[in-house]
């Protein structure tokens, strides 16, 4: 689960493979806003394909929506869950019982779904939406801000890549006269 060449370089590795997708700079930074703002939603499974959509809507790119999404990972959910959940219940949708220290999320989104699947309409009113209800509300801000940050970082640091790489392209390019001494 860690990487072989460490955070850096891999952080690096995914902003140069996201730098190469087609598309326009904006174009790439909102699709991987996308992605990483729909990380912060409590919809667990359905990342990507929501991440995916929305930047189809907005004619972001879809490839780069996928690779925002890895913002939610198995060490950032657990703070992301707490954190949403917190800013729900502090926006009025909770009972303010704390429930979020104590709270087994894994647990809940796996009963969850499987209370989804047989249509437990009892267990989805009565245990989850306590829960899975402020997680909604407090999401929705945080996505926002997740979306404009990471898009007004993402757009220069792209194009910054993308400069850099005409430059490597252009002084590696043979110029003319060589081309006609060779041939």
């Amino acid at each position: 689960m860690w990487p072989r060449m460490g955070w850096r370089r891999q952080m690096k590795y995914y902003g140069r493979r996201i730098a190469r997708l087609p598309g326009s700079d904006s174009s790439l930074a909102s699709g991987f806003a996308f992605g990483a703002a729909v990380s912060f939603t409590p919809f667990v499974g359905l990342h990507i394909v929501i991440s995916v959509f929305l930047s189809w809507i907005a004619r972001s790119n879809m490839i780069a929506s996928a690779f925002g999404t890895v913002v939610g990972n198995p060490w950032t959910f657990p703070l992301i869950w707490v954190w949403i959940y917190n800013l729900g219940d502090w926006l009025g949708v909770g009972n303010s019982d704390g429930l979020s220290k104590t709270q087994n999320f894994h647990k809940l989104f796996n009963h969850m779904m499987t209370a989804l699947l047989k249509l437990d309409i009892g267990y989805l009113s009565e245990s989850a939406w306590p829960i899975f209800g402020p997680m909604l509300v407090g999401s929705v801000p945080t996505a926002i801000v997740v979306w404009l940050v990471t898009y007004f970082i993402m757009k220069p640091v792209i194009g910054s890549i993308r400069g850099s790489r005409a430059v490597r392209r252009v002084a590696a390019a043979p110029t003319a006269q060589n081309e006609r001494r060779i041939g």
